[in-house]
Formats: structure tokens, sequence, C-alpha cells
């Protein structure tokens, strides 16, 4: 049986609308997030630079109650403070983004056991504000860390003080919030499977448009155990994850995704590219027209070329893109602990320039939902997810770990005829990887090209040695593959 060494949380956010208010509370709410929108404003302003780097999200209010107080918007110091609290923990976290960037840089610029010194230096100074005196890191913090600003005035933060939930019904809540003045207390019906509890956060969603309340759900405990068994995973167009043993999860990823964009009236052709031709010839009217007929260049302007229905549209096909992913991770964890190595995604795809169709296609891939899916996965099982270099996982012979193969499709050629299944060949390198001591996380395409070269150089000596006639069959692959002249 396998040990355990802790615990963790299964935390997600809830989402549920608010059914009933009246139209003074409406009113008292939306002017009450304008004033705190001032307050976060601000607050981003002052704490959001440098020279508040690793400052205490607990010790944010009275670096900002110096310049303003309550007083001075008619706030209680309560909303002010929580709305405070909050600007502080978003700057704490844009912080954490901003290390693990830099370490990134500082692997990547000193790479090897010989600065390994060194880079532990760097990022211990990274830590505290004594990267200030560092040059060199002082320079790449600046680079990544962007001075804190907000325009957000459509949300009220609440403490679990500041309001009182009260169950109507089966799944109708009554929340009494604290509002402008002491002693009354604003209330708004709420449609939730459960009751709301912890710190709240009331927004206003102007898109649908509607109120709406944003909490934690806590859903128990998992167990995190010392063994994990490995799996290698592929993240891909077609399908959203193809793991190290051959199974395929989130199958309907890239037909889903192709078709959002597909005009179905018209199959020769994409849906987004055909509106918004149609949407120029419209503005090319509209702008002919302005001195014409004014009143028909409004028309169009008002009932022809606004963003509503396609924004609808839009938020419906991601909604539904996320459901595939989050079932896909949900599968591929299935509720068993795992050491996950996965493909590091996050660098922007470069290269050949990609026709338009492609290049829709790869917006709407979605990579970031798919790493926040593992991890949330991951997190909800007590699994680890590690992220390697990608470079040549596509194009490695997972069977020796050589660069005599081609891809093509959804199938890989080695240079003996043997056709495998490309995603599961690169799952099977990606897990390779993960352990490999040669290739590192923080390597570029070039060095891991160096590395790769190498062993299909000594693939080939031992094939010599070992068989004349495979090694001239490797040889002319290499020849076809144009790796040396």
């Amino acid at each position: 049986m396998a040990k355990k060494v802790g615990a963790t949380k299964k935390i997600s956010t809830q989402i549920v609308p608010v059914v009933g208010m009246t139209a003074s509370v409406e009113t008292e709410l939306l002017s009450t997030m304008k004033k705190l929108g001032i307050v976060r404003s601000e607050s981003y302003n002052k704490l959001g630079s440098i020279n508040y780097w690793n400052l205490d999200w607990k010790k944010a209010i009275p670096e900002v109650k110096s310049f303003r107080t309550p007083d001075t918007l008619e706030l209680p110091a309560k909303l002010m403070d929580w709305t405070v609290n909050d600007v502080g923990k978003a700057i704490t976290a844009s912080q954490a983004a901003c290390k693990d960037s830099v370490t990134n840089k500082i692997y990547k610029r000193f790479p090897g056991k010989e600065n390994q010194n060194k880079r532990k230096e760097y990022v211990t100074q990274l830590k505290t504000s004594a990267f200030l005196d560092n040059s060199l890191l002082h320079r790449l913090v600046r680079k990544e860390f962007q001075r804190g600003h907000s325009w957000v005035k459509n949300q009220i933060v609440y403490q679990q003080v500041g309001y009182k939930c009260k169950r109507l019904s089966r799944n109708t809540w009554q929340l009494e919030l604290a509002g402008l003045k002491r002693g009354k207390r604003n209330r708004i019906l709420v449609r939730s499977n459960r009751k709301i509890k912890g710190q709240i956060r009331l927004i206003y969603n102007q898109d649908l448009p509607r109120f709406e309340v944003h909490f934690l759900v806590d859903h128990g405990t998992v167990e995190i155990k010392s063994e994990r068994r490995s799996i290698g995973v592929d993240k891909g167009y077609t399908e959203a994850f193809y793991d190290s043993e051959g199974q395929a999860h989130g199958k309907k990823l890239g037909k889903t995704a192709t078709r959002k964009s597909v005009r179905v009236a018209w199959p020769f052709g994409h849906r987004i590219c055909a509106k918004n031709r149609n949407r120029g010839k419209l503005w090319a009217l509209h702008r002919k027209l302005e001195k014409i007929d004014p009143a028909k260049s409004a028309r169009i302007l008002e009932n022809n070329l606004t963003r509503k229905t396609e924004n609808r549209r839009y938020r419906q096909n991601q909604g539904e893109l996320t459901a595939i992913i989050g079932a896909a991770s949900k599968s591929l964890f299935n509720g068993e602990a795992l050491r996950v190595f996965a493909e590091d995604l996050t660098q922007p795809i470069k290269g050949k320039r990609q026709s338009k169709a492609v290049s829709r296609k790869l917006n709407s891939w979605m990579k970031g939902a798919m790493r926040d899916s593992l991890q949330k996965w991951a997190n909800w099982t007590g699994s680890v997810v590690t992220e390697v270099q990608p470079s040549y996982t596509s194009q490695i012979d997972s069977r020796n770990g050589t660069l005599l193969g081609k891809r093509t499709g959804d199938n890989f050629t080695g240079f003996d005829g043997v056709v495998l299944q490309a995603d599961h060949n690169a799952a099977k390198n990606i897990l390779a990887r993960g352990t490999d001591k040669e290739i590192g996380k923080y390597m570029n395409k070039t060095e891991v090209q160096a590395v790769l070269l190498r062993r299909t150089a000594r693939f080939l000596v031992r094939s010599y040695r070992q068989n004349k006639a495979a090694f001239m069959v490797c040889r002319l692959w290499v020849k076809g593959l144009k790796l040396y002249d």
C-alpha cells in the first residue's frame, strides 16, 4: 500500500445568478461598485509598483488609507478594507507569476551544473527587494512585471461578517448584504443549489447583463500518496489529450472547434471569415452614407454592426470547448493519483507563417484552458503535473529515441517502415523526456536538436556494428531527411 504524505482540499469557484432585487437596491449596489472602483484603481496605482515588492496584503490597508479614507467616498470602512485586501492579493499573485517567469529566464541564461550556485543566488535575491541592486535581475523584473492598473468598477467583495444567508425554498436563498448606511442591509434573491458562505464577490456581468455571486466551494479533501504512476500526455487539436498508454481523451475537441468556425450553409468557407467580409461591406456602406443619408447610416450602425449576437455565440462556443477539455482531464486522471508529464506550451508558436484558417483554428485551441484543467484535476486527485521541453517530441521515434522517422498527419513512419500512431508516439517521448537528464526544461530548440543528433549518430554506429544492411537503410533515411550533407 502506498504511503500517504498529506492531504489537499478540492476547491472550485461557483457562479450563481441573482434572480430578484428591488430597483432601489440595484441603484445602491451599482453606486457602491462605482465608488469601490475608485478605491481599486488607486490601490493598484499605489501598490502595483516595484517599491512595494513582496508587500504582505494584510499590510496594504494603512498604505492606501494614508491618502484615501472611506469618508471621502461615503463608503463603510469594511467595504473599502475588503476591496484593498483583494487588490493586495491580486498584486501578490501577479508578483508570483513574474518571479516564476524570471526564474525560467535565469535557468535559460545560466544552464548546467557549473552555474548552479549562481542560479540559487539569483533566485534567493528575487524573493526579496535585494534584486533592485542587481542590474540583471532588475532589468528582467522590469521587463516582466507590468505596473498595476485597474479599471474594474463592477464588483463588491464581502467577507462572512458582511452578509447573512437565509434559505427561502429548495434552490432559492436570500442574501442580506451590508449597505452604505449603518444597520441597513440590501436584500437580494439568489438561485443556488448550496448555501453560500465564506468570502463572496458580487459582480455585475455587463455581457449578459445580470448580477452574479461568485464564491468558493469546498468539495472535501483528497489524500496525497508518495508513490504515483507516471504517464506522458500529448496535447493536441484533434483530441485534447493522448496518453502514453494509448488512450485518447476529448476526441470531439477538433471536430467541435472546426464546426464552430465553419459556416453550415456554405461548406466551402468559414463562417467567421464570411461574416467578417459582409461586415466589412456594411462598414464601407455606413461610412459612404454618413454624409449622404445620415439616418440610414445610423440605422446600419445600430442594427447591423453590433457584436451582441456574435459575442453570445462566442461565449457558448468557448463554454462547450471548455466542457470537453474538463471531461478529458477528468477521464485522464480517473480519480487516480498520477505523475503526469506534459508539454510546456506557454511560449507563442513561432516559425513559418500560417494561413488565416490555420491561425483561426490555433486561436480556438485553448492551450491555456488545457493547462489549467490539467492542474485543477491534478489538485483534486493528489497528482503532480510536470512540464517538459516540447521540442521534437513529435519527430522522435519512441522505440529508439532518434530522429530516424517522419510524421505525416496521425501517422509516424519509422526508418524500417513501421507505422505508429503519431500522438501515442509523442506521448511516449514526453514520458521519456520527463526523466531525461540530458534535456532540461529550460533548454532551447537548438540545444535539444544537438542532443538528439548525437543520439542518432550513436544509434547509427551501433546498427553498423550489428547489421550493415540495417545501417544502410538508416543512412538512406537520414539522407532523405537532410540531417547532414
